[in-house]
């Protein structure tokens, strides 16, 4: 084992140990140092290690500091191993999905907020508008997807499964953004979904709401079998590598008492279709 790697699994221990608590600063470089028994180029290969795994962050000017060690942002980086087996066979990675969603849908069921309840109706009150219309703004409706399936994650009351569920989500963007662009009846078919999945949990029925939710994401599965292999490849930049927030119309970050699911633009108010030029794009720039 390295002396970098006795910095990150001293640090960690010092984690579990409650010696270091989310927001506390790290001792100042020397005496860090000589208290781990490294040199200071050792220990700040260390620290930006732990940096990328989102364990630390450094204030220009300030020091560094233990994050909030929130799961979501822990658990990120197994988007990449997500992203490399949904490439060769994206069915494995939405295979997993759906028992995690499934799940999350099943526990939400009687912890989800009547407050939450009611920013679900306005997400699938737009989705209604928006599948009225032609042409579709097929970005906007994946956006409310996600968002939707954001408010009943952050409800299961379970900060890992948020986590597990945010590495699974943001790289199935791309497959279902190509299912809303190239399947007839395909938004139409996920709007009715999620109305059944939110009567579901509105009743307060938890195996309901479960069954609801994997029939939708087994629909998703079949029609992803269909895709060209191109539409599971990652161009870059891509949108599908976003982190919570980062969405063209505010869809919020997530996680364990972080947010509601809500979107930071109004509901219902004006917006650009997937071209940005208030015309239909043939190509949307999500991927």
């Amino acid at each position: 084992m390295s002396r970098t790697d006795d910095v990150v699994d001293s640090i960690k221990r010092m984690i579990l140990d409650g010696v270091l608590r989310p927001g506390d600063r790290l001792p100042v470089e020397k005496d860090l140092a000589e208290s781990l028994g490294v040199s200071r180029g050792a220990l700040r290969e260390g620290v930006s290690a732990l940096s990328i795994l989102g364990i630390v962050s450094t204030r220009q000017g300030d020091g560094t500091y233990i994050t909030n060690l929130d799961a979501t942002q822990l658990l990120a980086p197994m988007g990449f191993v997500v992203e490399l087996h949904g490439q060769g066979d994206p069915r494995h990675v939405h295979s997993v999905r759906r028992l995690l969603e499934s799940e999350a849908a099943r526990l939400a069921a009687t912890r989800i907020t009547d407050e939450a309840l009611r920013q679900a109706r306005d997400l699938l009150g737009e989705s209604a508008r928006i599948v009225g219309q032609a042409p579709h703004d097929h970005e906007r409706l994946i956006e409310i997807d996600i968002a939707f399936h954001r408010i009943i994650a952050a409800h299961t009351d379970n900060p890992v499964m948020v986590g597990l569920i945010e590495a699974f989500a943001r790289r199935t963007v791309r497959g279902r953004l190509w299912r809303s662009l190239h399947e007839e009846g395909a938004d139409r078919r996920t709007h009715e979904e999620h109305v059944a999945i939110l009567a579901a949990l509105a009743a307060r029925d938890p195996e309901r709401a479960r069954i609801r939710m994997a029939n939708h994401l087994i629909g998703v599965e079949e029609s992803l079998q269909r895709l060209p292999t191109t539409a599971t490849r990652r161009p870059s930049p891509c949108p599908a590598d976003l982190g919570p927030g980062e969405g063209r119309h505010g869809v919020t970050r997530w996680g364990h008492g972080a947010m509601t699911g809500a979107i930071t633009s109004p509901v219902g108010g004006p917006r650009r279709t997937a071209n940005g030029r208030g015309s239909p794009a043939a190509r949307s720039p999500w991927c």
